[in-house]
């Protein structure tokens, strides 16, 4: 009997999967198994997320892949995961970006490898999770639990000094958040138990059933402290230059490529809030047009390529965040597939960095240039995907950043003026710190006998460059799987 894989429970074998192989790497005392043991169950992972997007219906804005079991009953909490046209891609492309990272570490964690491994799994899984997830509580334990492996990832093998504070400030940020998130979800429950008699934590209910609009205000500020920390926004950024600088280049470039806190703006703040949504789209729309100047001055006075590229990823979330608050169809869809681009792009792009840093020490113009003439595979890739950041027409970047500035000059112009301008700036740090570092002669000793990229490390590059073309070539392939999830998105707020 035929069973269509849309029945099949993928999202739940993809948490089994990972999380077993956290612990059977412990198994195996030699680090090499343990290695290909997390490499095989994060390829399994992504085997399975791509059988959901081969099954995924493009013209159902439902939820699909519900899986719904009740987990803590007396107080209305359900195991509920699924994921829409929105959310539907990140589950790839968070296990690519985990095994590119894995893949990009491979020959340079000799210290505890076993717990290493363990807890890029576990942060896999949590990061699946957050994207899954349909019940707020269970959204919140997920989102909690990627603080536990990305402080010891951090603190343990960060490349920098001060790593160890550098995690703990980036812990005391999310936790800080993490109290206003857990705020607002109990306020809604509340809110509708007074009118159904029990509590209510489920997402789609939630929707459905939108509270008054004087509590929809008071959450959507605490949702929006909740998330504000891990896109980040400014003045809450702080931790990310740091954790560029500090921790290791794997962590920076899931940080970096994954905007959960971007996320969580699209599929709960907008959603549970509309009508609050709609009064204070303008102040959305300043906090991101503030992280686009914002982000892109201190990038250009940046003389380190890492901090640089920390400092444009929160130039260009903010884009989204003005995309967001643009609240139509162009916004979001703009929105969304930028968040995608920032997995392929961004996070490639610091690991492209970490091959630089694991060969040289530093990548500080001051210890560098000429690397093109050691490495011109390592320049010629991270030329292309700083381009593709650029928003070059024929890359990935240039749809996105397209949609996002059209629905920006028709709802806030004079903030869609603003971002074409600062364009012009992001090209001019992106290409000054890459023509300090990559080109020119070679005086440094360690750049003048580097080795330019290897297998392992070439396949990486290869593959996210690829997409890069597949999907600034044909965007359709994004758009239309979803377009329909995105338009219920939007037809919950409009402006008036």
């Amino acid at each position: 009997m035929y069973i269509p894989l849309s029945d099949f429970p993928l999202i739940s074998l993809i948490f089994i999967v990972l999380t077993s192989a956290s612990l059977l790497v412990w198994l195996f005392p030699d680090k090499q198994q343990a290695k290909w043991v997390a490499l095989i169950a994060m390829s399994v992972a992504l085997v399975f997320s791509i059988m959901m997007v081969a099954a995924f219906d493009s013209q159902n804005a439902n939820f699909q892949f519900i899986e719904k079991h009740s987990w803590i009953s007396t107080i209305n909490v359900f195991y509920h995961v699924g994921v829409d046209g929105i959310s539907l891609l990140f589950l790839p492309l968070t296990l690519l970006i985990g095994i590119a990272s894995l893949v990009a570490s491979w020959t340079k964690v000799s210290n505890m490898p076993r717990l290493f491994y363990t807890l890029l799994l576990l942060l896999e899984t949590a990061t699946i999770g957050v994207f899954s997830s349909l019940d707020t509580i269970l959204f919140f334990m997920f989102w909690e639990m990627t603080l536990f492996p990305l402080f010891f990832l951090i603190s343990f093998w960060g490349v920098g000094p001060a790593r160890r504070l550098a995690a703990v400030r980036y812990i005391l940020f999310m936790m800080a958040g993490g109290v206003a998130l857990l705020f607002a979800f109990v306020l809604l429950a509340l809110d509708h138990a007074e009118h159904q008699g029990h509590l209510v934590f489920d997402l789609v209910t939630l929707m459905e059933n939108p509270v008054a609009t004087e509590l929809q205000i008071v959450v959507f500020f605490l949702l929006f402290l909740g998330f504000a920390p891990k896109i980040p926004v400014f003045p809450l950024h702080t931790w990310l230059p740091s954790i560029a600088m500090e921790g290791p280049m794997a962590v920076s470039a899931l940080l970096t490529g994954l905007k959960l806190g971007a996320f969580g703006l699209i599929r709960f703040l907008i959603p549970l809030t509309p009508d609050a949504a709609l009064k204070f789209h303008w102040l959305l729309a300043g906090i991101g047009v503030t992280g686009i100047i914002y982000g892109a001055i201190l990038a250009y006075a940046q003389t380190n390529i890492r901090q640089m590229l920390a400092y444009a990823s929160i130039s260009h979330v903010g884009l989204v965040v003005l995309g967001i608050a643009s609240l139509n169809l162009q916004g979001i869809q703009g929105s969304v597939f930028q968040l995608i681009n920032f997995v392929i792009v961004s996070g490639g792009l610091f690991l492209l960095v970490g091959f630089l840093h694991h060969r040289t020490g530093t990548t500080d113009i001051l210890g560098l240039g000429g690397v093109v003439n050691t490495m011109p595979l390592l320049t010629g890739f991270v030329l292309f995907l700083g381009l593709a950041s650029l928003a070059l027409p024929g890359t990935s970047g240039f749809p996105a950043e397209f949609l996002i500035i059209v629905s920006a000059l028709d709802v806030h112009t004079g903030a869609g003026f603003a971002v074409i301008i600062t364009m012009v700036l992001s090209a001019a740090y992106f290409l000054t710190i890459y023509r300090k570092i990559f080109l020119g002669k070679a005086t440094s000793i360690v750049v003048i006998h580097a080795v330019d990229l290897k297998g392992r490390e070439l396949a990486v590059a290869v593959i996210m460059s690829s997409m890069v073309v597949v999907l600034g070539s044909f965007p359709s392939l994004i758009i239309d799987l979803i377009s329909q999830s995105t338009e219920a998105w939007a037809g919950l707020v409009s402006h008036p």
